[in-house]
């Protein structure tokens, strides 16, 4: 049911030359950083979303089950950094009893997706869609900056005293 976004960067050539310069581990956690900001803003846009559909007379909400994980299973298998993005609790419908503030919100789907009674109201996808340039340059520049950041404490440790 899920799907993948696939693009291409164009004009990014200055990050590009500057990740030959840096070693593999602090490729990864710059890109770590800089990948979490950028999803962050994804999260924020599906919270706003979410909020004119939440209902605040229930004690369940949906915009506090909204979360960036890290994605462990990909880096192992594929050494890519990745995040996902979603509502915590999954799609499960099974009643649960927990009222708290981040218990199960398994409604979200059927808001998202629709039903055959009731069209879908998504708010996921939209929030990606709108804020994907927004994303792209925070990643991008955010990158760019902890990649300069690296390249200047190895100079600084590379020179003699």
């Amino acid at each position: 049911m899920a799907d993948g976004l696939d693009f291409s960067i164009i004009g990014v050539d200055s990050l590009i030359g500057k990740l030959y310069e840096v070693s593999n581990d602090v490729r990864r956690r710059g890109g770590r950083a800089a990948l979490r900001k950028a999803g962050m803003i994804i999260v924020n846009k599906a919270k706003e979303n979410v909020a004119p559909l939440d209902d605040p007379h229930t004690p369940r909400s949906i915009k506090d089950n909204i979360a960036l994980r890290w994605n462990g299973r990909e880096f192992k298998q594929n050494g890519n950094i990745a995040f996902r993005i979603g509502v915590l609790h999954g799609a499960v419908l099974e009643t649960h009893p927990d009222f708290g503030k981040n218990a199960p919100t398994p409604h979200w789907r059927l808001l998202e997706f629709g039903t055959e009674k009731m069209a879908a109201r998504p708010f996921m996808r939209p929030a990606m869609d709108s804020s994907l340039n927004e994303v792209l340059y925070t990643f991008t520049s955010e990158y760019e900056k902890s990649l300069d950041r690296a390249i200047r404490r190895a100079s600084k440790r590379s020179q003699p005293s």
